[in-house]
């Protein structure tokens, strides 16, 4: 997962769903890639794609989801929950899910503001804002 190569980081995911099907050991990781995949059926044709999958591109301006990001995005809040960095994250998270009382959802409303403050540090070419992060998560608490 820490190669900068998109084909590799796609492979991983690749890779996970097809050990799953076999029926092979998960490492840790592939676990939760694999839980992702579950929560996800409309991704799971992708990763018997495997070439094409891996080349493919994905165009938000056509509607396009792009279910590598999308299961990344996952993974990165399931981490940063785990740590909790930053800081204060895994307590926002449990307000969120005690308001939700859905994991997925909670994650999914998490994942919009780590995605819009991924585009924002993109867009100005500044560092990211943990400050403007975690906000993003309490007005999420808010809005359920």
């Amino acid at each position: 997962m820490l190669s900068s190569d998109r084909s590799s980081q796609r492979r991983v995911f690749i890779d996970t769903w097809q050990r799953a099907q076999a029926g092979l050991p998960l490492e840790p990781l592939q676990m939760q890639i694999f839980d992702i995949l579950r929560q996800h059926p409309e991704y799971q044709s992708f990763m018997n794609m495997n070439d094409d999958a891996l080349a493919q591109d994905f165009s938000p301006e056509l509607g396009m989801t792009n279910p590598f990001l999308h299961m990344g995005l996952h993974l990165a809040i399931r981490e940063q929950i785990g740590i909790d960095q930053p800081v204060g994250i895994r307590s926002l998270h449990h307000k969120l899910l005690r308001r939700l009382r859905n994991p997925h959802e909670t994650e999914h409303r998490m994942m919009d503001c780590l995605a819009e403050g991924i585009w924002t540090l993109q867009r100005n070419q500044q560092p990211f804002s943990e400050t403007d992060y975690l906000n993003c998560i309490k007005q999420a608490q808010k809005k359920s």
